[in-house]
């Protein structure tokens, strides 16, 4: 309404100074080792068993609570098939952060991974954040790429790294945040629009995307 201040539950009438960051975000990855599933579980909490393969790529949005600061993460999910790899420099070029993922089921996968990173850094924007996620953890009894390899790997390299479910949605909003973190806090948005932007708060592990980024509690 015309003349409304404050965000919900607060009493005093007043908005928070709070700082809105904008970032693009890819994911990058060998088909069917969960990106868009990732993504799902992020921006919508959910889990599709069947999820449907990426045509291209996919545009979701979704913003986290950091202090004074909401991250507004637009995220390119990226098909993996070999045939839009051609693709994937539209998607990361400009791109502030990427996440490239594999699954510890699979040890191909974390090669590709590792393919992905060598050219990201090779092509990419020279201060761009890449995560690694391990994902499919719930798998864990038929792991073939050990924590460690994948650790010492990330290390080495730079890396963010975290092993991830979608299916439980183990680390999934601690990535992001993780991420989050890393990324410069420059406002990008006039602060006084923050209550009307949508997101979820990851300091609340139930939170959802319905909820109101940095409402009172």
């Amino acid at each position: 309404a015309p003349g409304r201040r404050g965000g919900g539950g607060r009493s005093n009438g007043t908005l928070p100074q709070t700082k809105i960051c904008q970032f693009k975000l890819v994911l990058l990855g060998d088909m069917a080792v969960g990106k868009s599933s990732l993504v799902l579980r992020f921006v919508k909490g959910q889990f599709d068993e069947f999820q449907e393969t990426t045509i291209g790529a996919a545009f979701l949005a979704q913003s986290v609570c950091l202090d004074d600061t909401t991250v507004k993460f637009e995220i390119w999910d990226t098909a993996g098939q070999e045939r839009y790899h051609s693709l994937a420099p539209m998607y990361y070029r400009g791109a502030q952060a990427a996440i490239v993922v594999f699954d510890i089921t699979k040890p191909e996968t974390f090669e590709r991974a590792k393919a992905w990173v060598k050219e990201l850094q090779r092509q990419a924007s020279p201060n761009i954040v890449i995560a690694l996620a391990g994902n499919k953890a719930d798998l864990a009894e038929k792991r073939l790429v050990e924590y460690e390899e994948a650790q010492t790997y990330a290390e080495d390299t730079g890396l963010l790294f975290m092993e991830t479910s979608a299916k439980t949605a183990m680390n999934v909003n601690e990535l992001f945040l993780a991420i989050a973190k890393k990324m410069p806090k420059t406002d990008t948005q006039n602060p006084t629009h923050a209550a009307r932007h949508r997101g979820v708060n990851l300091q609340d592990p139930d939170a959802h995307s319905t909820r109101a980024c940095c409402g009172g509690n």
